[in-house]
């Protein structure tokens, strides 16, 4: 039989055609041929390549190589920064120091308080939660605090008058401060008392004094950033605040777990109303002006 006629001839419910052009037919009717598995050839192909890896996430934040970064003096950041500032209040406008430390995500943060040897800001309210009758009281009041007692606060702070921009607890007091309930206000403020931060305590003349001018530091995302001066200070001035602080960040994290991996990576300085100048540990280059200019108000 000839092979034109064959082709079209019924057999079976089929064509008599070849196996070449069987399969075409069968694809262009949408039929694809399926395997045991239950999927068809190109998605067993795609089933076999295999699987890309995915990028572990970062357990460290990034910093920028310094290598090629401009750095400058002491002198010479305050210079410049005087320029961006001019026509301010020298007691406006602060100085400003963001300390980049090389470290781990998830690690745990540094956090304290420090009282510089030049006073940034001394106008800072303090609340003493003690009897007002008692001895406590008279220390705080002589220390300089700005208001003390205990149920006459409370009810101040539950009607939302909160006066104060920091709040020392006696420990005889802490019980009726529990009871109070005022952790869900002072809380989120920063303003509630605490033994782990000190603000718990039996020595309330000494934590008024080193809260009157003293000032918080603590790290957030690879960062510590701190008031160290106003913009009327001397580069003197300026020299023995970053050197104390930069002590206090050291001996910080040197009190932490050795298993703990913290290094300063980065001192920027800045201010108010001025970008940020990388430090290089010199107080004064061959071209910074003299003091004198630069404590010129």
């Amino acid at each position: 039989m000839p092979t034109s006629i064959a082709r079209c001839l019924p057999y079976s419910g089929q064509f008599l055609c070849p196996t070449g052009a069987r399969i075409a037919l069968r694809l262009s009717c949408g039929i694809a041929k399926r395997h045991a598995s239950g999927l068809s050839i190109g998605d067993r192909r795609v089933r076999d390549q295999p699987k890309s890896k995915k990028k572990k996430a970062r357990t460290d934040y990034i910093n920028q190589s310094l290598k090629n970064a401009m750095q400058f003096s002491l002198c010479d950041a305050m210079r410049y920064i005087k320029a961006f500032e001019v026509g301010r209040p020298p007691s406006q406008p602060k100085y400003d120091l963001a300390i980049r430390l090389r470290t781990a995500k998830n690690g745990p943060a540094v956090r304290n308080r420090i009282r510089l040897p030049h006073a940034v800001d001394t106008s800072t309210r303090i609340c003493v939660i003690c009897p007002p009758d008692s001895a406590a009281a008279k220390q705080a009041l002589t220390s300089g605090a700005s208001l003390l007692g205990e149920e006459s606060v409370f009810e101040a702070v539950k009607e939302g008058k909160i006066e104060f921009d920091r709040c020392i607890c006696h420990v005889d007091s802490a019980q009726k401060l529990n009871a109070a309930g005022l952790g869900r206000i002072l809380g989120p403020r920063g303003l509630m008392p605490s033994a782990k931060l000190g603000t718990i305590t039996k020595d309330i003349s000494g934590s008024v004094k080193g809260m009157v001018g003293g000032t918080e530091y603590r790290e957030k995302l690879g960062v510590i950033r701190c008031a160290v001066g106003q913009l009327g200070f001397t580069p003197e001035e300026m020299q023995r605040n970053i050197r104390e602080f930069m002590g206090a960040i050291k001996k910080d994290i040197a009190d932490l777990s050795d298993r703990i991996s913290k290094e300063v990576h980065e001192v920027v300085l800045s201010s108010t109303n001025s970008p940020g100048f990388t430090l290089n540990g010199e107080f004064r280059s061959s071209d910074s002006p003299s003091t004198k200019d630069l404590a010129v108000n």
